[in-house]
């Protein structure tokens, strides 16, 4: 009941807090927030009283605002001046969207302003800017510096698509900010009869097409390196096994007497020719036999600077598993056995799977640490 009542309690705190919320925009000045709340609040009641008082208040006033806005950074030294001038006339135009989508919206504001063609006008010199800024970071030849040619050259393509050269000018800043790493997995000593092979994989797979680290971090297998004729690499991950065992095989076996009191066992006749039920202690010896195969291993991942080999990180990580068989056998009353012993009496001793699988179970945890161990080490970059 008390879940219930706060559950309720919190719904109502939120729809109250959403009916008033233009109003509190517009009193903190907030007058483009301030028009799209209320607008969103008409939509769903087009006569709410509060927001149409909202709307009419705060529609001019964030009209003005931001017409001033784009006008004052077009007058002014920034040197993304049209783009910050474009966001204040988009902005003007998404209200006038929100106003023509809502009917309640539309009998407060009946003649929203737009500035589309404006806004066409802008993009061009937006997208100019923009560039220039792209290519100029682009020859200060850092890292950080094509990070931020790409981001700029992302502005151009979302201003003027198809703007010059901007998509291999994309592919260029995005090729120079990204760390490049290859992978270097050590294989698996060929003394074991094992393969490593589905667990590399996974990891490839990961970094290949799960990792999300960062958007400037690719990893390339030495094959995919060579193949690509990479100029250079910026790290090396090397990922191997520093030791495992394979099978290893414990056997338990519990041989106890048991017994219970106050069991059936019949009935007797009394003098008089009635028969009762007959009570007496049972008696049993139990064998528990219990297998545990163990597999575990201690795998290394070690990062190296391309350029100095000097070790920028080195951690290691541990996998377990434990494969077991439980089975019984007894001499006696099985009314004596309790219900766990009398299981494990009805099951035959299983056989372990093979060595590739055990394998295979204890590198799952090792992944699960290792892949996560990755990504907050790549996320810096």
């Amino acid at each position: 009941m008390d879940k219930l009542y706060y559950s309720i309690f919190f719904v109502l705190i939120l729809f109250f807090s959403a009916c008033s919320s233009g109003k509190k925009a517009f009193q903190q000045g907030d007058y483009y927030q301030a028009v799209l709340k209320s607008v969103n609040r008409l939509r769903q009641n087009p006569t709410h009283k509060k927001s149409r008082e909202t709307l009419k208040q705060s529609y001019p006033l964030a009209v003005e605002t931001l017409e001033r806005s784009a006008i004052n950074a077009i007058s002014s030294d920034s040197p993304f001046k049209f783009k910050e001038s474009l966001r204040a006339y988009e902005q003007v135009n998404s209200m006038y969207e929100e106003i023509r989508r809502s009917p309640g919206a539309l009998r407060v504001v009946p003649n929203p302003k737009d500035f589309y063609t404006k806004v066409a006008e802008l993009k061009e010199k937006a997208a100019d800017e923009s560039y220039e800024a792209g290519l100029n970071a682009l020859q200060r030849d850092t890292r950080e510096d094509a990070k931020r040619a790409y981001y700029l050259f992302s502005d151009v393509k979302r201003f003027v698509p198809g703007y010059k050269d901007v998509n291999n000018k994309l592919d260029e800043a995005k090729f120079r900010a990204t760390l490049k790493v290859v992978i270097e997995q050590i294989p698996v000593p060929t003394r074991y009869d094992l393969s490593a092979r589905f667990f590399q994989d996974k990891i490839e797979e990961y970094l290949h097409t799960q990792f999300r680290g960062s958007q400037f971090v690719r990893f390339y297998t030495p094959e995919e390196a060579e193949r690509d004729q990479l100029p250079y690499v910026d790290h090396f991950l090397r990922l191997q096994f520093d030791d495992f065992v394979v099978g290893k095989t414990l056997l338990e076996r519990n041989t106890e007497s048991v017994s219970k009191d106050s069991v059936k066992v019949g009935k007797v006749t009394l003098e008089d020719g009635t028969k009762i039920d007959a009570y007496s202690t049972v008696y049993a010896k139990v064998t528990i036999n219990k297998k545990e195969v163990k597999s575990n291993g201690l795998f290394s991942m070690q990062v190296f600077d391309g350029n100095t080999n000097a070790v920028l990180t080195h951690r290691k990580f541990n996998g377990e598993y434990v494969w077991t068989s439980r089975w019984g056998s007894f001499k006696g009353d099985e009314r004596a056995l309790s219900d766990d012993q009398l299981k494990a009496c009805k099951r035959e001793e299983a056989t372990p799977p093979p060595p590739q699988d055990l394998f295979i179970e204890f590198t799952r945890p090792i992944y699960n640490q290792l892949t996560g161990a990755i990504n907050r080490f790549y996320s810096r970059y």
